[in-house]
């Protein structure tokens, strides 16, 4: 008997929320309907200057959880109303929440990852079971607690007797490698920074949300110094499992190393940021992923032609294409994943992330709150 779900993400740029409606039976994934809203302006100020320390935070904190509930809620109805489902229908609704902070492994050892997010309210507002907080387990039992898609990844790409790698390039990049063995061999880690640096140069200096195509970019010259400078951060010679966001990669780092580099052309900074994104995955690829004949993007960065045109000059022996050619458009797969995520919550079906998050044993993800 099939069974539907529904996935609502707020990623790392802050752009806004993406949902789908997919159904499931015991071996497909089929999106009915995919829909999106905007964040408001406030709330995505907010929810930005929310990653970083400041005044009456816990207060803000939970305003900003329940005003994107608001915006969950309005995209849960558009799927219903783009499918004729009703709220009776759906199983359970996946609710990532906003990722503001993302410290695992310090602060004693355990460290903690925190998505603003209020599955009570959004029960209220939706009548549907909420399944969230679906990294703080992975945390607690010694795990980074992200990324959590490769999994979603191996079972909706991953092919029987041949290596696939998957490339999701939202605020941050991670990947995918799945081995040729589905059931147990796959891996997956954040290479660095996806969109979030580009995207902030872009919103400083030009005041538009993101630099569309990679136009700016291509218009600009790489500056061989300053990627040196970026590419000198530690964190890209850390070995897997890994994981990042803003708490590293934010306005501030940038402008530290930008200091170093006086006097460039902003369309050189775009140029350079945008293949520091690009070097940063590709040397992932080159590491991890050489028995994979292509590379399967997705997320925002799917769309930034220029930046896709370099990942595959810097890697000729993959084929470097869009998840649309393999059956999910770029822009659904993560909220498909946390349709996934959830159902796996509510069959009580752990997840093995030894080789993505390091945890060290299955464990099962996410907190349901019924309706």
């Amino acid at each position: 008997m099939p069974e539907l779900y529904i996935g609502l993400m707020s990623g790392t740029s802050l752009d806004g929320v993406d949902g789908v409606l997919a159904e499931f039976d015991s071996s497909s994934c089929q999106v009915l309907a995919h829909a999106s809203a905007p964040l408001p302006a406030n709330l995505q100020a907010e929810l930005l200057a929310l990653n970083q320390p400041g005044l009456n935070e816990l207060h803000r904190a939970a305003l900003a959880a329940n005003a994107l509930m608001q915006v969950y809620a309005d995209v849960a109805q558009q799927l219903l109303a783009a499918t004729g489902s009703t709220f009776q229908q759906i199983i359970a609704l996946g609710a990532h929440g906003q990722t503001v902070r993302h410290q695992p492994h310090i602060h004693g050892g355990t460290g903690y990852t925190i998505q603003l997010c209020n599955p009570a309210l959004l029960a209220e507002l939706t009548g549907i079971n909420v399944v969230a907080d679906f990294r703080s387990r992975d945390v607690a039992a010694g795990g980074q607690g992200a990324p959590l898609v490769p999994v979603f990844h191996q079972a909706v790409f991953g092919h029987l007797g041949e290596t696939t790698a998957v490339l999701n390039i939202g605020g941050m990049a991670n990947l995918t490698v799945i081995g040729p063995e589905l059931s147990h061999d796959v891996m997956g880690f954040d290479c660095g920074p996806g969109n979030v640096l580009i995207d902030t140069w872009c919103q400083q200096q030009r005041h538009q949300a993101f630099d569309a195509g990679g136009a700016w970019a291509a218009s600009g010259q790489i500056h061989a110094g300053l990627l040196s400078t970026l590419l000198a951060e530690p964190y890209f010679a850390l070995p897997a499992p890994k994981s990042t966001g803003r708490d590293l990669f934010n306005p501030a780092w940038l402008q530290t190393r930008l200091t170093r580099h006086p006097g460039l052309a902003a369309q050189d900074i775009q140029a350079t940021l945008t293949e520091l994104t690009v070097r940063a995955c590709a040397e992932c690829a080159n590491s991890y992923a050489l028995n994979s004949k292509s590379i399967l993007v997705c997320g925002g960065g799917a769309f930034n032609q220029h930046l896709m045109q370099r990942l595959q000059t810097l890697l000729p022996q993959f084929t470097v294409q869009s998840t649309a050619a393999h059956g999910l458009p770029p822009l659904q797969v993560e909220a498909a994943a946390f349709a996934w995520l959830a159902r796996k919550a509510i069959r009580r079906e752990p997840l093995a992330l030894q080789n993505i998050t390091g945890t060290p044993g299955a464990r099962i993800a996410g907190g349901i709150f019924p309706a």
